[in-house]
């Protein structure tokens, strides 16, 4: 499976240890993946910053790389505040590139699942249907990424 990642614009000089490391690990976003199947990230990048300008661009480029998925990195779902840009992401490269789009990448560290779980807005954003899979990580894995 070829992969395109693309990170929060507060984080752009994030050299993605977490990422890469879970990818490896087959945990958070990545758990979908059988541990057989070979996983090769074929781009990486920002969203710009806000409003996301790169969200419109860079999909283009993965796609040429042979991406056939993208992750929405994880610090999209527990920078503070979330993005709050994530679905139109989401749905504008699923509907304009044709590609599925995953949100997360790595588990979310427990420091900051149980901060955000005590916030109004986390609710709101309805971040245990956009983001599920995160939020159902084993605590202990959680843990291991704080």
């Amino acid at each position: 499976m070829k992969i395109g990642i693309i990170i929060c614009g507060r984080y752009q000089d994030c050299g993605g240890g977490k990422c890469f490391r879970a990818m490896r690990e087959r945990v958070g976003g990545f758990a979908r993946y059988p541990q057989d199947e070979p996983l090769e990230i074929v781009g990486y990048s920002y969203c710009g910053g806000c409003p996301g300008g790169n969200v419109e661009y860079v999909p283009a480029e993965m796609k040429k790389n042979g991406a056939e998925v993208i992750h929405l990195a994880t610090g999209l779902v527990v920078g503070y505040p979330p993005c709050p840009r994530i679905r139109q992401f989401k749905e504008f490269i699923e509907k304009y590139y044709g590609l599925p789009v995953v949100i997360g990448t790595h588990p979310i560290p427990w420091k900051y699942f149980e901060a955000h779980q005590k916030l109004s807005f986390w609710e709101k954003m309805k971040m245990e249907e956009m983001a599920g899979e995160l939020m159902h990580e084993d605590k202990r894995i959680m843990k291991e990424y704080n």
